[in-house]
């Protein structure tokens, strides 16, 4: 396990290869709340990587040939489940989540670059779907995330996107 300044290296390194690629994708999870709700320790990354709905073995093997697998037959579960499950070389687990549905295909088209301190800036998604994604996860972390991320962007929050459809 990386400490927890690790985890947006370990973001940043992922974000490079994803733009090398000339995929599509952003940060969702711990790294995102880490910029729109409160800061919090994360022990991984999570990203949306759009893949569409026939998807590619060259998305699959070029995640693994850079990110070592932590499941046995990880082509396998690229498939059934649409997440490929990998770790950076420094011990950070990445959740590679391989969108096609609409929504993630708009999360990924209203991500933002997010500036950090030094050479880091990442692109996650946006608060508003952030509080969807987690909803949707719905565990008791993904609740408390979401007060959060309500407490601190409630006065720049819109939902015309979701209303508008």
């Amino acid at each position: 396990m990386t400490e927890p300044g690790g985890v947006l290296t370990a973001a940043a390194e992922v974000e490079t290869f994803c733009r090398a690629n000339g995929w599509r994708f952003c940060f969702i999870g711990g790294v995102a709340v880490q910029r729109w709700g409160m800061p919090r320790f994360t022990q991984d990354v999570d990203i949306t990587l759009l893949a569409g709905l026939n998807l590619s073995a060259v998305i699959v093997e070029a995640v693994l040939r850079r990110f070592a697998s932590r499941v046995a037959n990880a082509p396998k579960l690229a498939f059934e489940r649409r997440v490929i499950l990998a770790r950076t070389a420094d011990g950070t687990d990445l959740d590679f989540a391989l969108g096609a549905l609409a929504f993630e295909e708009q999360s990924v088209e209203r991500a933002s670059r997010w500036q950090l301190n030094g050479d880091i800036s990442l692109t996650t998604c946006s608060a508003e779907d952030l509080i969807v994604h987690k909803a949707l996860a719905a565990r008791p972390r993904d609740w408390s995330d979401i007060e959060a991320i309500l407490a601190r962007q409630h006065a720049v929050l819109t939902w015309t996107w979701f209303v508008n459809r």
